[in-house]
């Protein structure tokens, strides 16, 4: 295909997907409503049905997609880059960001990267960005250690719904083992101890180990091992919203994303199956742990084939903000699915004392009425 060729092909790609995102009655841009499920227009309210499949829950060869490097997602996504934060943000081609949705920060700009290997299955928005904001006032009533004045001040920034990408791998490893196994064995001792001056024969048992060395196998496959693919998500945040119901995951349809950013994934897919490679070892680890038997098990040597290896991108539902208190930024994220909610906030240091001082009072108020 030639450049021309290319430049018509993406300018026809932009067209049909203006179109879609269309409303039939008035014109409007058409938005994905996580309420209904349904693109939704904002000025007269007709909605549109998205016809859900799951099609595209096939494996990927990923030995073969290291080899030959995949911009399928240009025709529909552009990248917009954060000076701020470096974080990459994919907008429909006729979009324009104005803010970065990790940072808060302004500064951003259209660059000239690729959007990358183009999604299989999306887990599309339930909680509504209403629902998302009364789940975050709960979540901040409950800051019992926050100061007082928190819930009347706090400045709440841009809420933005993003679609985070995620890594799902499959693999059919086989696992060759050595293992020392100790078994528990008791035997007589005699010892000499002193009390009140005086030396006298003890007999107890005292335990001991036996050792033994054991080689063996250990097969298993293992099926869609999930890895976040992002790194501007904060991963301790990000942690305490999960887990993603992965049973709602459908066919990746860009109506699911109007209205919404996605985040381009930062780690790579080579990067993201070592991380997957991780899990998978620990669950090989206590695969052998389980499959033999001693009462102290040391694994000396494990060496592991990989076979098979394939793998699916995702994308994953989140409410991204922050609030400002004291001039102070504190990030929150709400589970686009679940509604769960993760952040941090300040913390009194008066509260922090009282309750220090209330603890003590009781420990001598114990004290006390022990001592009588």
């Amino acid at each position: 295909m030639t450049g021309l060729d290319n430049e018509k092909h993406a300018e026809a790609t932009k067209v049909e997907q203006t179109e879609v995102n269309k409303c039939s009655s008035c014109g409007g841009n058409t938005v994905f409503e996580p309420a209904s499920g349904t693109l939704t227009c904002p000025f007269c309210g007709s909605e549109k049905d998205i016809e859900k499949s799951q099609k595209n829950a096939i494996e990927h060869d990923f030995l073969q997609a290291l080899e030959k490097e995949d911009h399928s997602w240009d025709d529909e996504k552009r990248v917009f880059k954060c000076k701020n934060c470096g974080a990459e943000t994919l907008l429909d081609k006729d979009k324009v960001a104005d803010f970065c949705s990790f940072c808060g920060s302004s500064h951003i700009a259209i660059t000239d990267h690729h959007a990358g290997i183009k999604p299989a299955l999306v887990l599309p928005f339930q909680i509504t960005k209403d629902e998302a904001i009364e789940k975050f006032k709960a979540w901040m009533k409950k800051r019992y250690f926050a100061p007082s004045k928190l819930i009347q001040s706090y400045k709440l920034d841009h809420l933005a719904g993003a679609y985070i990408p995620y890594w799902t791998f499959d693999s059919q490893t086989d696992s060759s083992y050595v293992v020392q196994i100790g078994t528990y064995y008791y035997v007589t001792e005699t010892r000499t101890v002193i009390e009140d001056g005086k030396s006298r024969q003890v007999t107890e048992q005292v335990r001991k180990i036996r050792w033994h060395t054991e080689h063996g196998h250990y097969n298993k496959f293992f099926d869609d091992v999930l890895v976040k693919a992002s790194r501007n998500v904060a991963s301790g945040l990000i942690d305490k919203v999960e887990p993603f119901h992965l049973n709602g995951l459908v066919d990746y349809k860009m109506e699911y994303l109007s209205g919404f950013l996605a985040e381009k994934y930062s780690i790579p897919l080579k990067e993201g199956w070592n991380d997957a490679k991780a899990v998978i070892d620990n669950g090989i680890t206590n695969g052998i742990h389980g499959q033999v038997y001693g009462d102290v098990v040391n694994i000396v040597s494990v060496s592991t084939d990989y076979d098979n290896i394939t793998y699916k991108h995702i994308l994953l539902p989140l409410w991204i903000s922050s609030f400002q208190f004291n001039n102070k930024v504190y990030r929150f994220l709400v589970n686009g699915q679940t509604g769960k909610v993760s952040g941090k906030s300040p913390v009194s240091a008066v509260k922090i004392s009282l309750l220090i001082g209330l603890v003590i009072a009781i420990i001598m108020v114990i004290l006390f009425f022990l001592e009588r």
